[in-house]
């Protein structure tokens, strides 16, 4: 019996792995999704917003390293997928987003609701196409999913409304060929390399994601070349537990024994990263870079020599070539930094703090209703959130306080919108993670901007149950944009949110919500959020005056917060 098109489809999703499918369901998706609500092996989740349901096939891909799906039908439903999209794209995970279109025969004749996909999507994805006829299957969905999988990014597939119900005339099943080759760089090349890294005193690592396959090869690195490593935020899972070397993150949230290990190598050794922050990369050293992306090797700074290849397979052969250096100075001092640092920040985030006299001073600045300091909060989590945790956060504050005061030991994992930076990903995400890992403890850091753009969303957690841990940093501010203004020399202006009680309304759609104003309830307050069973929303006021200081902090921007402070409190003595 001839299959249709939508049956190709799924039974193809069905057969690649994928579990699940999310999306917001529309006349042009029925005949999809009919297909898929008839197939045991793949579940619909059913979303409130298309951008959600795309955020949460990208953090599957993320983490299962498999390809996420999800659909929008034809026209504002497939549009409204696209950030989420661009997320997956930018973190270059593979998803496939199957959008549907008007009938064929109404194709470019301005239809209601019509939207030109093949345009739409041109700048999102790595592959994109409109079925026009069944015969084209399942050809075009095997092209489709091999480039989303073998390039890492979005494919987007159109099928108009009138074709997933035909048949095919020719009924083979699809088959995908979806290895990705593993390359290294010539002999000639890593002796280069090995040469001018023989020939250095003092090695600094710089660690990216790209390297997470390669964690064994990495220490080895750095252990044989006595190199502290400086994590991007992206590399925070996979290589800050038990890791002797590592020295924490750099750039506006890292910390200064990072910045101080950069500046004072005389070579750099970058290990699949494309840290983007051009101002935090160190002048006059050396540079050596491995990445299997050729077009990223020198182009956030100029390197000595690159090499093309993947990073594990690269130091393999390069560890041969290396000469042990003895002398640990470099990285004994690194650490020893590192470790001060961490100290200061335990002692910032003790629930006891502002009842010392250092503490009670500093909050006579920053603090003087006392409230919960978002270091404590994250902290706290650190502290009684599982081993094996799944973290999302939102991009801004909440991803700062998670970076300085979360570590991913044991076998936690960790994963935000950390390459495109958009709002509200961490719920989402969230949603995602947890019905990839149905039995592991997922925790979203949201700011409450973030959870208040993409809100809706919330109802998807009440109606699948998943038990999701949501803690809101709730300033009752845009706090990366307030920090940015007024290191600026701004005043603080259009940053603050009329919030409502979110556990309230958490409550109100069916969630567990639990609301927390004073420190002393913080701790008691965060193991009963994560002790809950089911979806539980934790929403903690804390202090919108908390500065995140960078790890190399200028004068600028130190002069330019004060300047704004003035302005801030000037206007209101003249009323």
């Amino acid at each position: 019996m001839a299959r249709t098109v939508a049956r190709v489809i799924v039974d193809a999703l069905e057969e690649l792995g994928v579990r699940h499918v999310f999306g917001v369901v529309g006349d042009a998706l029925n005949p999809l999704t009919d297909a898929i609500r008839t197939t045991d092996g793949l579940t619909w989740v059913g979303c409130r917003h298309e951008e959600a349901a795309a955020f949460a096939a990208g953090a599957q891909s993320q983490l299962s390293g498999t390809l996420g799906v999800c659909m929008g039908t034809v026209g504002p439903g497939s549009v409204h997928l696209l950030n989420g999209l661009y997320d997956a794209a930018k973190s270059r995970t593979p998803v496939l987003a199957i959008c549907g279109q008007v009938p064929l025969a109404e194709m470019g004749s301005d239809y209601f609701q019509e939207v030109d996909n093949d345009l739409l999507f041109r700048d999102v994805a790595v592959h994109r196409a409109t079925v026009t006829s069944p015969d084209q299957m399942p050809r075009m969905l095997e092209t489709a999913v091999r480039a989303a999988v073998t390039r890492g990014g979005v494919a987007v597939l159109t099928v108009p409304g009138d074709l997933g119900d035909q048949e095919l005339t020719d009924d083979r099943p699809a088959r995908f060929t979806l290895e990705r080759a593993v390359t290294r760089p010539d002999e000639p090349a890593l002796a280069e390399a090995a040469e001018l890294l023989n020939a250095a005193s003092r090695v600094t690592l710089l660690v990216g994601r790209g390297a997470r396959d390669a964690r064994t090869e990495v220490l080895r690195t750095a252990d044989l070349l006595s190199a502290p490593m400086v994590l991007t935020l992206k590399a925070k899972e996979g290589f800050e537990g038990d890791n002797p070397f590592q020295v924490g993150q750099t750039g506006l949230i890292g910390n200064p024994a990072a910045s101080h290990a950069l500046d004072h190598g005389d070579v750099l050794l970058m290990l699949g990263t494309d840290f983007p922050y051009r101002e935090w990369y160190p002048k006059d050293c050396k540079v050596v870079q491995i990445d299997a992306r050729e077009e990223h090797l020198g182009r956030r700074v100029p390197v000595d020599v690159g090499l093309a290849g993947d990073v594990g397979a690269t130091l393999r052969a390069l560890l041969p070539l290396l000469k042990e250096v003895p002398d640990r100075a470099h990285l004994d001092d690194a650490r020893e930094r590192f470790l001060r640092w961490e100290e200061g920040g335990r002692r910032l985030a003790d629930p006891g703090h502002e009842r010392r006299w250092t503490g009670k001073l500093r909050a006579v600045l920053d603090n003087p209703d006392h409230e919960i300091r978002p270091e404590a909060l994250a902290a706290a989590v650190d502290a009684y959130a599982a081993e094996d945790a799944v973290f999302t956060s939102d991009t801004g504050m909440a991803t700062v306080w998670l970076s300085r005061f979360v570590a991913m030991r044991g076998t936690r994992r960790l994963i935000g919108s950390y390459n495109l930076g958009s709002m509200a990903n961490a719920m989402p995400q969230a949603i995602g993670a947890q019905l990839w890992a149905p039995d592991r403890q997922i925790v979203a850091f949201c700011g409450d901007g973030g959870l208040g753009m993409l809100l809706g969303d919330l109802m998807t957690l009440a109606t699948y149950r998943l038990p999701v841990k949501l803690v809101v940093f709730d300033n009752r501010r845009l706090g990366m944009v307030k920090l940015e203004q007024e290191q600026a020399g701004l005043p603080e202006f259009g940053t603050e949110l009329d919030n409502p009680d979110f556990a309230a309304v958490a409550t109100a759609l069916g969630l567990t919500g639990i609301r927390v104003t004073d420190p002393a309830d913080l701790h008691d307050s965060v193991r009963r959020a994560l002790d809950t069973p089911g979806p539980v929303l934790l929403d903690v006021l804390t202090n919108p005056e908390e500065v995140a200081v960078p790890g190399k902090p200028t004068v600028a921007q130190g002069w330019g917060f004060a300047i704004a402070k003035v302005k801030e409190i000037l206007p209101t003595r003249e009323n």
